[in-house]
């Protein structure tokens, strides 16, 4: 039985090796894929939103961190004054507030990554598709990534598709921003 199988095996292997296309038939093309989310606009918009995002609660944070700061000032200026029995709850408390901001600040930054990351993937899924578009209108065998989990070990630069894809996925940006516009205006003069 071993043998039947070792034999078929054999014949599978010499008869695909007979139907092998010359590397010649195959285009290929890689991308950047790093570069591309670098320059990409709506990747610097992204980028942009959740940095501002996140500046404007680091912003409310940072009042309640120093008004925190102004009240430990205050208490150990007022310690020996009060006793060390107030002292000891004033101290306890101006702790718990300390917890309950770093506490704030980790949920907020939790939150942001997680919001963020979700954007960037549904972003990378949408690249995808324009990936396989691209490769489809281009007549591309083979279209590989580069980047993080680069999957290409040597490539020629005149297989990098990167400027092109870059190029085209800003000009889809743009014209969806576009649509978006469209029908806002049309809401404000509706209401007029």
């Amino acid at each position: 039985m071993k043998k039947i199988i070792v034999c078929v095996a054999i014949v599978v292997v010499i008869v695909s090796c007979n139907k092998t296309t010359d590397a010649k038939d195959f285009k290929t093309a890689y991308i950047d894929t790093n570069k591309l989310l670098e320059e990409s606009t709506e990747a610097k918009d992204l980028k942009a939103k959740y940095e501002d995002i996140a500046g404007e609660k680091d912003s409310r944070l940072k009042v309640e961190v120093d008004k925190l700061e102004a009240e430990k000032n205050a208490f150990q200026a007022n310690a020996q004054k009060n006793g060390q029995a107030w002292a000891q709850q004033k101290y306890g408390e101006l702790q718990q507030r300390e917890q309950q901001l770093q506490y704030a600040q980790q949920s907020v930054i939790q939150q942001l990554q997680g919001q963020h990351g979700a954007e960037m993937d549904t972003l990378v899924t949408k690249y995808k598709k324009v990936f396989k578009e691209y490769g489809k209108d281009k007549g591309y065998d083979y279209v590989f990534g580069t980047g993080e989990s680069a999957n290409v070990l040597y490539a020629k630069d005149q297989y990098d598709v990167t400027k092109d894809l870059i190029k085209l996925v800003n000009d889809k940006y743009k014209s969806e921003a576009k649509k978006e516009e469209k029908p806002a205006v049309k809401m404000v003069e509706a209401k007029k």
